[in-house]
């Protein structure tokens, strides 16, 4: 009888992983972003059935960033005395990214909130309601870099050589050149950081329904705080030697690195390099916290939705 439950046991199958594991979160992750099929077609369907029975249809996205870029470079342009070939684009790729990169936040914190029905009848990784987002956020970006291309038709002559967007700052960029590639991995990255930021504050949101209001809340004030509508130039032009401790507002705004290493190529800034290093230090501490936050909770996202 000893011999048999003895053999029994040897060939009794190991029992499951707990679902507070490592390999249970980065199977998730893996399995999550090779199921492309699924997020794709349902951040597409996002898009169609944003814009049914609308006429022109997903050209809405495009038309009003157009209007919206266009009227605030016209306005901004005249206060601060810009020269409107040069800070419209400018102006116009910063609202572009930064349309991105505040759908990863504010659309991120309700991601699983808003998958819920799927969560709770679809057995799919969580990591497929992220990409979901980052999808159809990056659809949108597609259909926004038309503005893009139109108003850099428009003001080529004045982008295609060295340049001011301050008239009188003495800080020339270089102009548009080859380096408008790196917009390429710029954006790859973007889109990286995209993934953890709308699993790590998807989570964090479904636990506590009060973190969606906060962060739409602090993402209008970081607006402001952030070179979208202003440029770092203008400090220069305005406080001299003075302008590198007012600089550091935008310095310390992480924000402001993701905006620079995408909208310098785009519109031929001068490219820095600290920017990047930056941006991939957030990369790698961001995926870490993601990592541990599906470790811990990834199980518990079906109850709380």
């Amino acid at each position: 009888m000893s011999v048999t439950s003895t053999a029994e046991q040897e060939q009794a199958p190991p029992p499951p992983p707990s679902t507070r594991s490592w390999s249970r979160a980065w199977e998730d992750i893996v399995e999550g972003f090779k199921q492309r099929e699924l997020w794709g077609h349902l951040g597409w369907q996002d898009i169609k059935q944003r814009y049914r029975r609308s006429v022109i249809g997903p050209l809405w996205i495009t038309l009003s960033m157009a209007v919206t870029a266009i009227g605030l470079g016209l306005l901004y342009s005249q206060l601060f005395g810009n020269q409107i070939q040069t800070f419209l684009p400018y102006i116009t790729v910063g609202f572009i990214v930064w349309n991105f990169m505040s759908g990863c936040l504010l659309e991120g914190t309700e991601t699983f909130i808003r998958n819920e029905g799927l969560i709770k009848h679809l057995p799919a990784p969580l990591t497929v309601y992220a990409l979901r987002t980052v999808w159809r956020l990056t659809l949108m970006f597609a259909h926004n870099l038309a503005v893009y291309f139109v108003v850099v038709a428009i003001f080529w002559t004045s982008l295609d050589h060295p340049y001011e967007i301050t008239e009188g700052s003495g800080i020339v960029e270089p102009g548009i050149t080859w380096a408008i590639l790196l917009a390429i991995p710029a954006f790859v990255l973007l889109a990286v950081n995209g993934g953890w930021v709308t699993i790590l504050f998807g989570i964090i949101s479904t636990r506590y329904r009060d973190i969606p209001p906060v962060i739409n809340s602090l993402v209008q004030l970081i607006f402001f705080m952030t070179p979208i509508v202003w440029t770092t130039d203008l400090l220069t032009r305005q406080f001299g030697d003075g302008a590198s401790n007012r600089a550091l507002v935008a310095e310390l705004n992480p924000l402001y690195h993701y905006v620079q290493i995408l909208r310098a190529p785009l519109v031929g800034n001068t490219q820095s390099w600290h920017h990047w290093a930056i941006v991939g230090g957030f990369t790698v501490v961001g995926w870490a916290l993601a990592f541990v936050a599906m470790r811990n909770y990834r199980a518990r996202v079906s109850y709380w939705v």
